[in-house]
């Protein structure tokens, strides 16, 4: 595994157009967001995500989330209704991850069967500008085996999942709780993943 530091805050386009590429051929890049470290993959693609899967230990029947560089990027990969952009305005850039009706173009494997895939847009540089260079969603699992404690730092990344093609090491990432997941259904607002955007400030901003 390659491993390039990247400045957090004005990662080098060069270096990022580096793992855009690696996504493009079909590979895993770790890379760190506003919450842990990340893999990202080419969500398009059945191989692609087979490998996601491989190298996590991932069941196949649990969907992999998407981050996207921008809303307008995210409107590629979902179907984003009024409501979803309520909280999209509301919460993004941030950890607000939002499930909505996935485009076609998905891989099924990275659906996990199912019709809905979750995005958000990071609020990290690095997270995005990797995003925007490839030029479509990537995929944002955690970095680490399934089951197994996410690393928050490249160094810890790099002694528990193998098999990734290159590391963006911009140090440690901020950590804490994973990205809130929430839904809007037809019977309300529901909450797939309790995290780091408090469940209440989800529900006022619906109002």
């Amino acid at each position: 595994m390659r491993r390039l530091v990247v400045s957090a805050d004005e990662p080098d386009p060069v270096l990022i157009a580096e793992a855009a590429a690696v996504i493009r051929a079909r590979g895993l890049v770790a890379f760190p967001t506003d919450t842990l470290y990340g893999i990202a993959a080419d969500p398009r693609s059945d191989e692609a995500v087979a490998r996601l899967f491989a190298v996590k230990g991932r069941d196949q029947g649990v969907a992999v989330p998407l981050i996207a560089a921008d809303v307008e990027q995210a409107r590629a990969a979902g179907d984003f209704g009024p409501g979803e952009m309520r909280l999209a305005d509301a919460f993004w850039p941030g950890p607000l991850s939002i499930v909505v009706p996935a485009a076609r173009v998905l891989s099924q494997a990275a659906l996990g069967g199912h019709r809905t895939v979750a995005i958000r847009v990071p609020a990290h540089a690095v997270a995005r500008a990797v995003a925007r260079s490839f030029g479509f969603c990537v995929t944002a699992t955690s970095a680490n085996r399934s089951g197994a404690a996410p690393a928050e730092s490249a160094d810890q990344l790099s002694g528990i999942v193998r098999g990734l093609d290159l590391l963006l090491d911009a140090g440690r990432a901020p950590g804490g709780p994973p990205s809130t997941i929430v839904e809007l259904a037809e019977h309300g607002p529901v909450l797939i993943r309790a995290g780091a955007v408090a469940w209440d400030r989800v529900i006022k901003s619906l109002r």
